[in-house]
């Protein structure tokens, strides 16, 4: 029997676990709008994401793994403003209604609601080609949260872990390679299911001078808090933290490309002064320290003598676009 569309998302979707009631939801799914409730003093932060198929992720790709993946990468944008997770709506362009298909997806998105602290307020499904839009809400209190302007000549620029383990996956996400679970596991795990650094962003109000979360590729995403704070970033090419699984699979030149330029990553990166540093590794963080803020405008790659060797290619290229 076909299922409506009020039927779907009842069995689907209102009846999982992150659609449950929660502090700070006065009101979830099953009514025309939701209601949250802020605490005095708090201001709410709100990111929409979509993720289409065939431009963000393959044709077919695994329902569960959508899941995972479709809210993960929204809810970062929470963790670079230090806010911390509240609720979210999810909007499902269905080409079909596949209730196997349904149920591994809710499973996946369940499961990554459960790691991120986020219930599922509400959404709307839909037919057409197959695209999953999520929004998610967050708070922080008045004046605390992470913007990508405020950077300052001297501030250290840092970044919360390893870089281009995303990127050095799509020839395992797009087929086009094997290799051996040692590498592929460790990458294919940050691709499909990136974990938003909430603990991290957290930490971050009152220490970083700017933030933002790398979706776009390094050198693209730290243009941004360039551009809106004034500043130039000088990147130590030796700096940038690679994982062994990423050379181990795409090399070391190739594996620094992807970090460099590659996107997905949902790692943060953010400035803040020499003397932040401390306080912020005595709450239990090792950020890396991958450069400086400098005077100027821009975002270099420096050598270990110093010299310039920014590579043309700054940022993200979608599926369709891969060479």
């Amino acid at each position: 029997m076909a299922l409506g569309e009020f039927e779907l998302i009842r069995r689907y979707f209102a009846a999982a676990v992150c659609a449950r009631a929660s502090d700070g939801v006065a009101l979830g799914i099953g009514d025309d709008c939701a209601l949250l409730a802020l605490a005095p003093g708090e201001q709410m932060a709100v990111s929409t994401d979509t993720l289409v198929e065939g431009v963000h992720f393959p044709h077919g790709a695994p329902p569960r793994l959508l899941g995972q993946r479709s809210l993960a990468v929204a809810a970062s944008d929470l963790a670079a403003m230090g806010a911390l997770p509240l609720g979210f709506t999810l909007a499902l362009t269905l080409p079909e209604v596949s209730p196997a298909w349904l149920r591994d997806f809710a499973d996946g998105l369940d499961a990554m609601a459960a790691t991120c602290g986020l219930r599922l307020v509400g959404g709307d499904t839909t037919r057409g080609p197959l695209s999953l839009t999520v929004t998610v809400f967050g708070t922080v209190p008045a004046g605390q949260a992470l913007t990508r302007a405020g950077a300052r000549p001297g501030d250290l620029l840092c970044v919360g872990g390893n870089l281009g383990n995303a990127a050095g996956a799509l020839p395992l996400v797009l087929g086009q390679r094997t290799a051996s679970p040692e590498h592929s596991e460790p990458l294919l795990d940050h691709y499909w299911a990136p974990r938003p650094q909430f603990s991290l962003g957290l930490a971050l109000r009152g220490l970083a001078s700017a933030a933002l979360d790398i979706s776009d590729g390094l050198l693209a995403d730290c243009g941004h808090i360039a551009r809106a704070s004034g500043v130039a970033l000088h990147i130590e090419q030796s700096s940038v933290p690679l994982s062994d699984a990423l050379q181990g699979f795409a090399g070391g030149q190739a594996a620094m490309e992807a970090a460099l330029s590659g996107g997905d990553d949902y790692v943060l990166a953010f400035t803040l002064a020499p003397h932040h540093l401390s306080p912020l590794r005595q709450r239990g963080h090792e950020p890396v320290v991958i450069g400086h803020v400098a005077e100027g405008q821009g975002v270099y790659v420096l050598d270990d003598q110093g010299q310039d060797i920014t590579p043309r290619q700054r940022g993200y290229q979608h599926f369709q676009e891969q060479p």
